[in-house]
């Protein structure tokens, strides 16, 4: 008996082979494989190809997916099976809206071929389409467009003065008189022409006097600006400068005897704390340097974190605590607040000191 199934077995794999070689296989060919568009505007639109196949081989060809390498291209392709010697095709478009540049991006095609996988390939090279007023001034200021309503000044050094400019759009149909509702007393502003003509251009130059700002750090402010006469508060221009203490001057000496900052740690984790719970925790300073440390300034990342310095000036080896005071009302979740702390430290003038906790919401039922 055991005999008898295994000649079964083996008449079975030879009328199995004999029946595939009877049926034979598709094999698909591509006139080409890869197409290059060459260079097109972005205002051309979807760009077109196809790609043309034939069976080769001696049974029905069937391609079973066809699939891009990105959203960008969109393939179209013969759903039906094709007879052996019969040719189908492959659509491939590609979409250069908000894509300029270069791109090389792929098609894979597969079927029950004997090449049961292809990849097609499309190239080109899309120049970008001249952007419209609204996109390159996307910003609006009362009837004004900006390319941006913010003037950063980076990083400026106590005693500096910089100017930096801004320009302004007017594309309405009339003039618009500009002039300023509100000035931080440290920054000086006006307007080139005061008056911008309908379809034109000004521009806005700003100049901000650090060693006025009586600050260190970083610091931000609004200009207000008053279109046409406005007498509000909706038209206005972020301004932040980040203001450093100047150490450039010091001598070797000098430097040798600067205090120096040193934090006995610059992090805590109060671990879990109910929300509306307050936790405190006291940081020590000491001054490990040779003359007196000055506390320019301390800030807190947010309002919820209270900092009281109990001194601002630390003599040679003195400590002097500085106590935080984190409140949790209205907050949820993982915090991480920092504060920062900025001294006459000539190697490190700013710290930054963090806090965190786990805020749970207590159960209301």
């Amino acid at each position: 008996m055991k005999r008898i199934l295994q000649v079964l077995a083996i008449f079975s794999l030879v009328v199995a082979f004999n029946t595939a070689m009877a049926q034979g296989q598709s094999k698909i060919v591509f006139e080409e494989q890869a197409h290059d568009f060459g260079s097109f505007k972005e205002s051309d639109g979807v760009q077109k190809t196809t790609f043309k196949f034939t069976n080769k081989g001696d049974a029905p060809l069937v391609l079973s997916n066809v699939r891009a390498s990105c959203g960008c291209t969109t393939p179209k392709w013969t759903r039906e099976p094709v007879a052996p010697g019969e040719s189908g095709s492959i659509d491939v478009s590609y979409n250069p809206k908000n894509r300029p540049g270069s791109f090389n991006k792929s098609v894979t095609v597969s079927s029950n071929a004997e090449n049961s996988t292809v990849v097609l390939r499309i190239t080109g090279k899309v120049e970008p389409r001249e952007k419209t007023l609204a996109e390159k001034y996307p910003r609006k200021v009362g009837d004004l467009r900006v390319k941006s309503n913010y003037i950063s000044f980076a990083k400026i050094k106590k005693g500096e003065t910089v100017t930096k400019e801004m320009e302004l759009v007017n594309d309405t149909d009339k003039p618009i008189d500009v002039g300023f509702r509100t000035v931080p007393k440290h920054i000086t502003a006006k307007v080139e022409p005061e008056k911008i003509p309908a379809n034109s251009t000004g521009k806005l130059i700003v100049t901000y006097d650090s060693e006025a700002a009586n600050t260190f750090g970083f610091a931000s402010h609004r200009i207000y600006l008053s279109l046409n006469g406005s007498n509000d508060y909706k038209s206005s221009i972020g301004v932040s400068a980040t203001i450093e203490e100047d150490f450039s001057h010091l001598s070797p000496e000098e430097l040798a005897n600067a205090p120096v900052a040193n934090f006995n740690e610059k992090s805590v984790d109060f671990g879990e704390m109910k929300q509306g719970d307050k936790k405190d925790h006291t940081f020590t300073l000491t001054n490990n340097g040779k003359t007196d440390l000055i506390i320019r300034r301390v800030r807190s990342s947010c309002g919820c974190t209270a900092v009281a310095p109990s001194k601002k000036v630390i003599a040679a080896g003195e400590t002097a605590p500085i106590k935080v005071t984190f409140d949790s009302r209205g907050k949820r979740g993982r915090q991480s607040k920092s504060i920062t702390v900025i001294t006459n430290d000539p190697k490190t003038p700013t710290s930054t000191l963090r806090i965190s906790s786990q805020v749970v919401v207590p159960n209301a039922g």
